[in-house]
């Protein structure tokens, strides 16, 4: 692809080398609560607390956690001022993904005159989203309750090393798929799929799944036939890096190489040749009418 040199987008928030944030009250340990309470019914305490709560006001931070630094002799827990060095490689990629990012947000914004450009959350390890913390063995994800990607670029050198998918249309591809959902989102799709938890069985639940995903892969098909034509960045090569890894991903693919069988019932995302399928089609027309996925007779 010929993307260096190209306008990196500036809805990119950088988490590498951050911890999760903390659980429960504002970073309170919950082991402090029983000397906490007797504390708070002494005429000691009641002073201290006061004093305390006017410091709380004040700074804006949680009393509950300068308390807890008043048990504990400690101080705030900070992440460290010093900006995150990742590698060279790392780094490389870091600049494609947000570059690959501001041409999504050039392509759907001359598609869809209610686009709403989402963020790209770059973190190592693990993350805190409002759908959940996740880990970086989730995989790149899409959080509708944010409007958010969750990309760990570690992800990336396993799609070469452990899924035999390099390339970097091929990792185009996948930010490509989570910007679809994001459309999904804006189109009320996700609402509708949320509505069905809980009303149909997991089997059928899952059979929904997969037209969601298949979808999504359709979107970055669309995404890449517009791409190309307005930026003209890809090259030789790369479309089959896409089809690549469309193929490495399926459910069948990924069951058969983890447990040696395969159970349809359980797929979510759909198989191989249904997801390569899908992102050709989305490819070779540039079409959004023509990817319903779930008025479809057959995936």
């Amino acid at each position: 692809m010929k993307w260096q040199g190209k306008r990196r987008s500036s809805n990119v928030d950088d988490r590498r080398g951050q911890r999760s944030p903390r659980t429960g009250l504002g970073g309170f340990n919950p082991m402090l609560l029983g000397p906490l309470i007797k504390l708070l019914f002494s005429k000691t305490g009641l002073v201290i607390v006061g004093v305390f709560l006017v410091i709380s006001f004040a700074t804006g931070n949680n009393p509950l956690s300068i308390l807890g630094q008043f048990f504990t002799g400690g101080s705030p827990q900070t992440e460290s001022s010093v900006p995150y060095q990742g590698s060279e490689k790392e780094n490389k990629l870091a600049a494609f993904s947000s570059t690959i990012l501001a041409n999504t947000e050039d392509v759907w914004n001359s598609l869809l005159s209610n686009y709403r450009n989402p963020t790209l959350v770059l973190f190592s390890g693990s993350v805190s989203s409002a759908c959940g913390n996740a880990s970086s063995a989730t995989g790149p994800f899409y959080c509708p309750g944010d409007e958010k990607l969750y990309i760990d670029l570690s992800f990336f050198n396993d799609m070469e090393r452990q899924l035999n998918a390099p390339g970097d249309f091929a990792q185009a591809y996948v930010i490509a798929h989570e910007v679809g959902h994001h459309i999904q989102k804006i189109m009320g799709i996700t609402d509708e799929m949320n509505k069905l938890r809980g009303q149909v069985s997991k089997t059928e639940y899952n059979k929904y799944s997969v037209k969601l995903e298949l979808q999504a892969d359709f979107l970055a098909g669309v995404w890449a036939h517009h791409s190309q034509r307005m930026t003209q960045m890809m090259e030789a090569g790369d479309l089959e890096e896409a089809l690549n890894a469309a193929n490495a991903i399926g459910d069948d693919r990924l069951q058969k190489n983890s447990s040696g069988r395969v159970v349809p019932d359980s797929f979510t995302h759909g198989t191989s040749e249904q997801r390569m399928r899908w992102f050709k089609k989305g490819f070779d027309t540039g079409d959004i009418s023509q990817g319903d996925t779930f008025s479809a007779n057959s995936l």
